[in-house]
């Protein structure tokens, strides 16, 4: 906890006067958090596993769905949509921070065990992009929809346009405009997703991603989470991945497509994510962007072996299944933020 007491020092340099709460939910007595580990870890099915603090409401939500019999896909949309709605999780839909011009644009996708998979990108104005994403992939024969179009098909599903600028956001993003500062510094006060990874009963594995993307964002930008391959990916042979941080540098290495694919070559998930987080460095190093620079990734594989791994300190994420409940883990890391 030292680590994170001390980045927060030292980012707030960096983080250009955001002051965000935590997220949705703070961690209670009866939530466990289990320090790092170097391994990766087996679990039981079903297995439910997601991004920050804001996964653990998330989680019980996809829980509960999918212990009264609802597909993970049905589950995976139940559970993100907690984050969605919620103004406190300054980084996912309702009340998230804005980009440059005061915009709330958000970004999405869903992926099932036959790898259909369906997202929407630089959505406006619906509180609910994990649900067009849904229904991207069930109602139409494209994989992502952007922009206008996605907005279009939303209204033309019966979902409602309104105002996702709240207050308090709108207050942050007057405040930033006096400098315009931009450094995406990724972490536990200023996060940038919710990403979920879910094993059913039978062993089948889906997931989903969805954010309002990084605060202060040029106009028009999407990130890593409603790309398949980049923000998140699986195979049901193998298993999945899904990633948190800068979605450029998740970009730039189709990041939880290549962990998907080292778990292929028989490496385990806490292996595939560090070789990953590894790669990400050495091509980012001398980059510009290094001095801001977090990516996170967490894996699971068909035996319910799971594990996250991050480039700096401060990346967590929240594990339900049966034999544990619902508790927060702390990812291993690379390096400290002062380094």
């Amino acid at each position: 906890m030292s680590d994170r007491r001390n980045f927060i020092k030292t980012a707030a340099l960096g983080t250009i006067g955001i002051s965000t709460v935590l997220s949705c939910n703070n961690l209670t007595s009866k939530d466990a958090v289990v320090p790092p580990s170097t391994s990766s870890k087996k679990g039981r099915k079903p297995l439910v596993i997601s991004t920050w603090n804001h996964g653990l409401p998330a989680n019980a939500e996809t829980w509960n769905q999918l212990k009264n019999g609802k597909s993970a896909i049905d589950a995976i949309e139940a559970g993100m949509k907690i984050p969605e709605a919620d103004p406190t999780v300054r980084s996912v839909g309702y009340g998230g921070f804005p980009d440059r011009d005061g915009k709330v644009t958000l970004d999405a996708c869903i992926m099932d065990h036959n790898s259909d998979c369906g997202a929407v990108s630089f959505l406006q104005g619906i509180k609910h992009p994990i649900s067009v994403a849904k229904l991207v992939m069930q109602k139409t024969p494209h994989v992502m929809l952007s922009g206008e179009g996605a907005l279009q098909f939303a209204l033309s599903e019966g979902f409602k346009e309104e105002n996702l600028l709240t207050a308090e956001s709108e207050a942050d993003w007057k405040k930033w405009m006096e400098e315009s500062k931009y450094k995406p510094v990724i972490n536990m006060e200023n996060h940038d997703t919710i990403s979920m990874l879910v094993m059913d009963e039978d062993g089948n594995i889906s997931g989903g991603c969805t954010t309002s993307g990084a605060a202060w964002k040029m106009h028009g930008r999407v990130g890593d989470s409603p790309i398949i391959g980049a923000g998140l990916f699986l195979d049901n042979e193998v298993g999945a991945a899904a990633a948190t941080g800068l979605g450029e540098a998740v970009i730039r290495t189709a990041g939880s497509a290549m962990v998907v694919e080292l778990m292929r070559q028989g490496k385990s998930p806490f292996e595939a994510c560090k070789e990953i987080v590894e790669r990400i460095y050495n091509k980012h190093k001398n980059h510009k962007d290094m001095e801001y620079l977090q990516v996170g990734f967490i894996a699971v594989n068909k035996n319910g072996e799971h594990a996250g791994y991050s480039l700096r300190s401060g990346f967590n994420y929240a594990i339900y299944d049966e034999e544990q409940g619902n508790r927060m883990e702390d990812a291993t890391f690379k390096m400290a933020w002062e380094e």
